[in-house]
């Protein structure tokens, strides 16, 4: 059995509680966790019995203390004391994919002089963090009766996004649609927003992971718009979390490879129902040619069938 110590937190600035949650919650064979979050209390260990020793510099991106002097240089003081005892360091950015860092690195990031891993959002980050905040909530989803096409959720304007939003338009895919772009001005009629959210007010951050029934039992098929539609990495954020939890039927622009690997963590897609081929093209631009062909095959298809049939 290998035993493994973790600081979880070392300046106590980011999530340290829903970090040690998502670590308790691990799989591993033959592997023990001990967490903390508390950089004074070390002492109180046997840090020498653990045959490994991880610290975590949890990073909460817009949190201007990163670009504090005094912040900065207590944290590598800490980081200094902490690889003298042999810490292998971590620095977790959870919430966010690589593409995004790689955008936000000197603005948003706490500079860290010694070697360290990343920890990004990876795939299972949201799912961990979605079902533990719907997990008591009692849905009331009903696919039944369905008056709209696709529910289409846009937040921030992103390039792969504005490219997929103008075709969809352009055919004519939405004519018959619920869709969002907020950062255009565009929201949904005032019966499908959050209760209690006035849409011209929408937060940017704190209500995305909030899901409301209306909207999905009233739209055949979701189609998602996720962060990032890079090649180099699978980024699942609660955009996909938030229709399977609704028993959604979905089509996602994302990364390459994306629907392979939701198969490969247990879940079912539509394949046998929906033409899914646009996930296994590498070229992002021939990939929203795809997609925007599935959707159309979606528009004229008998939808009742397939949720009957999945």
């Amino acid at each position: 059995m290998q035993r493994n110590f973790i600081l979880t937190d070392v300046m106590k600035t980011g999530r340290h509680i829903e970090l040690e949650q998502f670590i308790s919650s691990h799989s591993f064979t033959n592997q023990t966790f001990d967490c903390t979050s508390e950089y004074f209390t070390l002492q109180n260990y046997d840090l020498d019995s653990y045959d490994r020793r991880f610290a975590i510099i949890d990073v909460a991106i817009r949190n201007s203390i990163y670009h504090s002097d005094e912040f900065n240089s207590e944290l590598n003081r800490r980081l200094d004391l902490l690889h003298s005892q042999n810490f292998i360091f971590i620095r977790s950015t959870v919430w966010e994919s690589k593409a995004n860092i790689m955008d936000q690195h000197d603005k948003f990031l706490p500079r860290i002089d010694i070697p360290h891993v990343e920890w990004l959002g990876g795939i299972s980050y949201f799912w961990f963090h979605m079902y533990n905040k719907h997990l008591n909530r009692k849905f009331k989803f009903n696919h039944d009766h369905k008056k709209y096409d696709f529910l289409y959720l846009n937040k921030g304007s992103r390039t792969h996004r504005n490219t997929l939003f103008s075709k969809m338009k352009e055919g004519g895919l939405l004519d018959n649609s619920l869709y969002t772009f907020r950062s255009q001005g565009i929201t949904l009629p005032d019966k499908y927003e959050l209760p209690g959210i006035d849409p011209k007010l929408y937060p940017r951050w704190g209500k995305d992971q909030d899901i409301f029934e209306l909207p999905y039992n009233d739209t055949k098929f979701s189609l998602v718009s996720e962060t990032n539609d890079t090649n180099d990495e699978i980024f699942m954020t609660e955009k996909i979390w938030k229709p399977i939890l609704a028993q959604h039927i979905f089509v996602v622009h994302g990364n390459y490879l994306y629907l392979q690997k939701l198969k490969e963590m247990g879940f079912k897609t539509f394949s046998a129902h929906v033409d899914e081929s646009y996930d296994l093209e590498r070229d992002p631009s021939k990939r929203i040619e795809r997609i925007v062909s599935t959707c159309r095959q979606l528009k004229g298809c008998n939808w009742h069938d397939i949720y009957l049939q999945t």
